[in-house]
């Protein structure tokens, strides 16, 4: 098979499953919590997101292979004119976002799956995707320098912040009742703003070029999503605080 039909298998393949994942991403973020309903909808986006950032890793290491080859029609753009700034956007930011996608929804699985025993998620595999995300995005740093693209050097930052928060809440000396409830919220919608972000701005090089990298193609996606962590990490706050009083109560 030629690297370019890989290559777009791939993509039909990451469209499928990423865009099951984001109707389902609402679900639980805009349900009734808890429920089976709740549940189900969680699951599925979980292993769609997981499909969906495991053929994001296929499709940039094609691009890395090929970058002139599976993205012939960006060559006469002023942006993207260079096999260099190809590779370095749609090889190795893809490859940190896709790395992004997959440690961030397999983190959220162990928070929900293990609750408050967080020596449980404590996996080799858990530490192995840390340890990743930290390379993927310092190495997006490095590509993003190399060809002066401020967007690389700043989407980073959530890879960096991602690991230094999972690494913080699995060591931590102590963590509160509630706090596993916190870290899965901010996982999986984690998870959705790095595919929401990924859909809007790279499906935008296919329909308008000259937009796919525009700070507010890539801003809202994060915007809301922060919105939504910190409207539900506030909602977690107040029921360990309701709990606490009512133990205080019976005491």
């Amino acid at each position: 098979m030629a690297i370019e039909d890989l290559f777009h298998a791939l993509i039909a393949c990451h469209i499928v499953t990423g865009a099951i994942g984001l109707v389902a991403f609402w679900v639980p973020v805009a349900g009734r919590k808890g429920g089976a309903l709740h549940r189900k909808a969680g699951r599925l986006f979980i292993w769609t997101m997981l499909a969906t950032g495991g053929f994001a890793v296929g499709i940039s290491l094609c691009t890395l292979s090929a970058p002139i080859a599976t993205h012939p029609h960006l060559m006469a753009h002023a942006d993207f004119g260079s096999a260099q700034s190809i590779a370095a956007i749609f090889g190795w930011m893809m490859l940190y976002l896709a790395v992004l996608t997959v440690n961030l929804a397999w983190y959220g699985h162990l928070c929900v799956r293990n609750g408050r025993n967080r020596a449980a998620c404590r996996t080799p595999l858990n530490l192995t995707l840390q340890a990743i995300l930290l390379v993927a995005a310092a190495n997006c740093v490095y590509q993003g320098a190399l060809i002066a693209m401020p967007l690389m050097l700043g989407i980073s930052l959530v890879g960096f912040a991602t690991v230094a928060t999972n690494l913080w809440y699995l060591y931590k000396p102590k963590a509160g009742r509630l706090e596993w409830l916190a870290e899965h919220v901010k996982a999986l919608v984690g998870t959705g703003i790095s595919v929401y972000t990924a859909f809007f701005a790279f499906g935008a090089v296919r329909l308008l070029p000259e937009a796919a990298l525009t700070p507010a193609l890539w801003g809202a996606p994060l915007a809301v999503g922060l919105a939504l962590i910190l409207y539900h990490r506030r909602s977690i706050a107040l029921m360990e605080r309701g709990a606490g009083v009512r133990r205080n109560a019976e005491a």
